[in-house]
């Protein structure tokens, strides 16, 4: 079964954003910017950037899939996130609410956990500090 991926925020931009980004982190997402997939010519792509390594960027993530698939060389798809606010995790069990935007690519499974709302990030640091503290990003922890 596939999960069904969030459609991204502004499919007029897809394709538009930087290559080089943040990769993983934060726990938390706001929107999905475009669906990646990054393609290495030492592996088998077409080399269409001189040798260097590229993607090609979708509004889905099926999209996506399909073209990973039918393309040699083809990492499987990554999705670029917006986080106007995040986690910080500089070292493991200590957390800091971080109020700016940044971009990242996530794995496209993250996607699972529900979109940051105004609660998310403070709820999880009211959390007592043990494994269900993750259940507030799943979603599954009681809201008051």
């Amino acid at each position: 079964m596939t999960l069904p991926y969030p459609p991204v925020l502004d499919e007029s931009k897809v394709g538009e954003y930087p290559a080089s980004t943040k990769s993983g982190g934060g726990y938390v997402w706001d929107a999905v910017l475009e669906y990646r997939v990054w393609c290495h010519p030492e592996r088998g792509a077409p080399d269409l950037a001189e040798g260097s390594d590229y993607y090609d960027a979708f509004s889905t993530h099926e999209e996506a899939a399909a073209f990973a698939r039918d393309t040699a060389g083809a990492e499987d798809p990554l999705a670029l996130v917006l986080q106007r606010e995040y986690l910080d995790e500089p070292t493991p069990g200590e957390y800091r609410h971080v109020r700016e935007e940044r971009i990242t690519e996530w794995l496209p499974a993250w996607l699972s956990r529900p979109p940051r709302d105004e609660r998310t990030i403070p709820d999880f640091l009211a959390a007592p500090a043990t494994p269900h503290r993750l259940d507030v990003l799943r979603g599954r922890a009681p809201r008051e």
